[in-house]
């Protein structure tokens, strides 16, 4: 049944590409951002009645593939690997009738070939997510099909309510698209822009569907009542000490609730000031300030910027430990000054500069995580995000300091190659040493390219590779190279 639908995706996305490419104007439908979120351009009008709903809609179709390959600097560090994911997607948006509309998302990411066994599903790296790798173990499918968007919407004013499975981004949540399928979240937001040079936003979800998993499960509890690890919610931030047994003999509920506000407000010339909070009732909370001032100067923009996060033990950190790792407590401290405690903060400070002809970017990022708690972030808005992370790293454990320098060059609005941009980055993550379960300090090189093509409209390559090389010391050898070859189509 599951390859029937995924044979019938396929081919609608074939058929709507055909039909599409008559239409007027395709391209500006909606376009790729730099993190390949979707950025839609043409959205579905007002209608008069409930067919037109349907009649008037809009259809979004992509087709992509993603291809990782993993290479450890030494094989004691783990097994190399490899995937790919060969899919797409088709959103529907309906028309407007009073202000209600609705949207459901339908992907899919199947595996043909370029996969690994069965019993080495544990150590795929970041191509775990063109796959579920709970289905595989359990049922030895590597390909999913899933509603991954599914929600009603109603909008009044600049106001927009939405309920449902959806994509809702934030200073801690994101889609993170940058695999196969999106990270989304099923209940209720609100988002206003009603109020002068201001944005609101409120959230209350229920429940996550996290990439590389076909249903639903909760926010922050890690392993099921059996156990099993990629069950429930099993991102790679995860706190691995507040499992789902954990909850049980602290007489907790091991169902949580997600709760988000956030307030942006652009009042002042050139500011950006955005405050937000989170809250996950019984476990923890946490309280961000983020600001933003752009100035001119001699032919550039300059924009310097901070994010401060404060963390609050709301009753987690007596359930699992300060430490992701799930593996500290009051008999085994591993360098943590409380480690039955949550409470803890980050700072991080940028300065952005780009010139007037908006080839040119570059960007030094600073982040400094308190010598108390790690950061509990397992919604894929990660807390370093646009500061100090580069690709596939986690820099937000007790005590660590990192830097990072950024450019990034647009060589065809430069007028050098037609539709090339691209990348680089350079990073030092300076992990506390006296954290007995922290990784070994790093420096990190990540390249990204993009192209896109005049003969192919609507068609993007997209290429990224990552070397890590981890001063290992009395510590692991961790240190890698990492490919990644991403190619797009939009109809």
């Amino acid at each position: 049944m599951k390859k029937n639908i995924t044979l019938s995706l396929l081919a609608s996305s074939l058929i709507f590409s055909i039909t599409g490419l008559a239409e007027d104007k395709i391209s500006q439908k909606r376009t790729l951002a730099g993190n390949m979120n979707l950025r839609y351009k043409i959205l579905p009008e007002d209608v008069d009645s409930f067919y037109n709903m349907f009649a008037n809609g809009i259809t979004y179709g992509r087709l992509r593939m993603n291809t990782f390959k993993w290479d450890w600097a030494k094989d004691k560090a783990g097994t190399d690997n490899y995937a790919m994911g060969l899919g797409g997607s088709l959103v529907f948006k309906t028309g407007r009738l009073n202000g209600i509309s609705a949207t459901v998302g339908l992907y899919t990411s199947q595996n043909p070939f370029l996969t690994m066994d069965k019993d080495d599903m544990g150590s795929l790296k970041a191509g775990k997510d063109t796959l579920s790798r709970n289905n595989v173990k359990e049922t030895g499918s590597y390909g999913m099909t899933v509603l991954a968007q599914s929600y009603i919407q109603y909008d009044v004013s600049k106001t927009t309510v939405k309920f449902g499975r959806q994509i809702f981004h934030s200073v801690f949540t994101k889609s993170n698209d940058t695999k196969m399928i999106p990270n989304t979240f099923d209940g209720l937001t609100l988002e206003s822009k009603d109020f002068l040079n201001s944005k609101f936003q409120l959230a209350y979800f229920q429940a996550q569907k996290l990439r590389d998993h076909t249903g639903s499960h909760d926010v922050i509890t890690f392993k099921d009542s059996s156990g099993t690890s990629w069950a429930n919610n099993d991102d790679s931030a995860i706190h691995k000490g507040l499992t789902f047994a954990n909850f049980k003999s602290a007489g907790e509920s091991t169902n949580h609730n997600l709760i988000i506000a956030t307030a942006e407000n652009k009042s002042v010339k050139n500011l950006k000031a955005v405050v937000s909070y989170l809250a996950v009732p019984d476990v923890v909370t946490n309280l961000t300030f983020e600001a933003h001032y752009k100035m001119k100067a001699r032919g550039w923009s300059i924009t310097p910027g901070f994010r401060y996060m404060m963390q609050n033990d709301a009753g987690g950190g007596e359930i699992g430990g300060a430490s992701l790792t799930g593996k500290v407590s009051n008999s085994n401290s591993a360098g943590y000054k409380n480690p039955d405690s949550l409470n803890s903060s980050l700072f991080a400070g940028r300065i952005v500069g780009q010139n007037k002809a908006k080839t040119l970017k570059l960007l030094y990022g600073y982040s400094k995580i308190a010598d108390e708690a790690d950061i509990v972030a397992p919604w894929r808005g990660f807390p370093t995000g646009g500061y100090t992370r580069a690709m596939a790293q986690y820099n937000w454990t007790a005590n660590t300091v990192t830097n990072m320098v950024q450019a990034s060059y647009n060589f065809g609005k430069a007028g050098m190659i037609e539709g090339f941009r691209s990348t680089v980055r350079y990073a030092i993550m300076d992990f506390d040493e006296a954290k007995k379960n922290v990784s070994a300090d790093r420096t990190i090189i990540h390249i990204d390219f993009w192209k896109t093509f005049k003969s192919i409209p609507n068609f993007e390559t997209k290429v990224r590779i990552g070397m890590v090389d981890s001063e290992s010391g009395d510590k692991t050898d961790t240190s890698y190279n990492e490919y990644r070859l991403e190619f797009n189509y939009l109809f």
